[in-house]
């Protein structure tokens, strides 16, 4: 089958109406016993391995516990769970039932949590011990299932025990069935100048996210996968979680913290074919020098990048070390990935120094001007989608919030802005320069300024804020604040710390800044609005 067939093949499976997203993602593999879904490995080691068929049991039943409770086609139910057998049933489970995923990190803090739950009327929250205690302080759910920690730990009165529950429950017996412009995933990320965006993502999504697998990924039947990618996030959740199982493969787990040495032992073990993480990690590896990387046995086939532009010396360490080229992909939230150094052979072309790649196949990629207008070669402008030229294109709207849905729309709704600047050359290779907003590009996730500002302004001794992205040679780049303290407090040592570690607490693990320079006053507009491009 042709490219373009394929892409016609995907609309037709994915848009349609009558549409189970559990058979199209696990219940479709199943018929297979032996057939493994997903490869799991805890932090101290222990290993277990889940087939489809018997994911296929475990989600029906738990499905079965949800509906018992009330859940229903369309209601929310967030799940802030780590890389775990746990979070794979669940997902499963809100699937089966027609209902809308919402992921939450699990370094997230208090208040963002308590933000995406109010937000999203969250009807259901499954989480685990560990991250339970995130909401105390007035964060109220009609219903919360806690996994429970050693001996039963964690699970607070009035909650339901995962495990309890599911072992207890009758199965779902018929899935509920949606259409293609159901919603499948409430995804929330980074704002500018407010809060989160609530991205609705729709069935008919899975389109694009197979065509990633195939296309970009090049994933086959005999390759073993590794995404490092977080699923409380946009390309761990499409492509770590989804992607490989909605085509049958199986998808690998490690719930550890990253480790250079520890991503090397697990490559071996695992004899790792397909390898995806994003430059952070890459960066990481280099950086602990050839000798880890001559020593083991590695079997990689192909490796590939996104969330942040790729260093070229990074592409070709890579090939010196381990015999094989990283590849740039790009793409956000809104969109799945969009340009792509596709790794199918169909679609290889010798790699560009610098360029993220080509359009992906159901998708015409664009730069245009601040009016809307397509530039040509060597011209710089904003990164967009044609919209009438790309099939695959599934973003409609932002959660409630129909000004900043309309901002990412141009030409009567033509062109769709990423807030990326780019550049193109005469043979159709893309070329990031830079983001056209705020957003700060931080080891792989996209971090916006108003919730860190937000946060350092709950703090006694802060007056005002502004924080920007600071160059950085392992994470790209750093968050960091500029804070005005209230009169009569001092810049005392220590304070940049206790405010670091404020957002940290309050926020997230992976938003906080790590660098605080205490300033008199912030550059701002006549209109009083925060010029951080200043700042940066």
């Amino acid at each position: 089958m042709s490219v373009q067939d394929t892409v016609l093949a995907l609309l037709e499976t994915y848009g349609g109406k009558g549409l189970s997203v559990t058979d199209l993602i696990c219940d479709r593999h199943a018929s297979i016993p032996e057939r493994v879904a997903l490869f799991y490995e805890s932090a101290n080691g222990e290993t277990v391995k889940f087939t489809f068929a018997e994911l296929r049991e475990l989600s029906a039943k738990l499905a079965g516990f949800f509906a018992d409770i009330g859940v229903r086609k369309g209601d929310r139910v967030a799940v802030m769970l780590p890389k775990s057998p746990e979070l794979v049933i669940a997902a499963l489970a809100v699937w089966r039932l027609g209902a809308v995923y919402v992921p939450l990190f699990t370094a997230f803090g208090p208040d963002a949590v308590g933000y995406r739950i109010g937000d999203g009327q969250v009807r259901l929250l499954i989480t685990d011990a560990a991250n339970r205690v995130k909401l105390a302080g007035g964060i109220s759910l009609p219903d919360v299932v806690t996994v429970a920690g050693p001996q039963g730990t964690g699970v607070e009165n009035g909650d339901h025990d995962f495990w309890r529950e599911l072992t207890g429950g009758k199965p779902l017996i018929d899935p509920v069935y949606v259409s293609g412009d159901d919603l499948l995933v409430l995804l929330y990320t980074s704002g500018t100048t407010g809060n989160p965006k609530g991205v609705e993502i729709p069935v008919r999504a899975l389109a694009s996210f197979e065509a990633y697998m195939r296309f970009g990924l090049d994933l086959r039947d005999d390759d073993m996968y590794w995404n490092l990618a977080d699923p409380g996030w946009a390309y761990g959740l499409y492509y770590n979680l989804i992607g490989p199982l909605l085509i049958g493969k199986a998808t690998l787990f490690y719930s550890g913290p990253f480790d250079p040495l520890g991503t090397y032992r697990i490559l071996e073990k695992y004899r790792v074919t397909n390898f995806a993480a994003a430059p952070t990690a890459y960066r990481a590896l280099m950086a602990v020098g050839d000798e880890p990387a001559r020593r083991a046995k590695l079997s990689l086939r192909v490796a590939s990048s996104a969330g942040e532009p790729l260093n070229p010396k990074v592409i070709s360490w890579a090939k010196e070390t381990w015999g094989v080229l990283v590849y740039d992909h790009y793409g956000q939230t809104e969109l799945g990935m969009t340009v792509n150094n596709h790794h199918l052979p169909a679609l290889e072309e010798e790699i560009r120094p610098g360029s993220m790649g080509k359009a992906m196949p159901g998708f015409r990629m664009v730069v245009v001007d601040s009016e809307g207008r397509e530039l040509g070669p060597g011209q710089e402008g904003e990164l967009a989608v044609d919209v009438a030229g790309s099939p695959l294109f599934w973003f409609r709207r932002y959660w409630n919030d129909a000004e900043r849905t309309r901002e990412r729309f141009v030409a009567g709704g033509r062109y769709y802005l990423t807030g990326d600047a780019a550049s193109l050359d005469k043979d159709g290779f893309f070329f990031f320069t830079g983001r056209s907003d705020d957003i700060i590009l931080s080891a792989g996730y996209r971090i916006g300024p108003f919730e860190v500002e937000s946060a350092l302004m709950q703090h006694e001794a802060v007056a005002e804020a502004a924080v920007v992205g600071k160059p950085d040679e392992l994470r790209g780049e750093i968050v960091k604040a500029y804070v005005v303290l209230k009169p009569g407090v001092p810049a005392v040592e220590g304070l940049g710390e206790e405010l670091s570690l404020f957002v940290k607490r309050r926020l997230s693990a992976h938003e906080y800044p790590r660098e605080v320079e205490f300033v008199d006053q912030l550059p701002k507009t006549p209109s009083g609005k925060i010029q951080r491009f200043l700042l940066r």
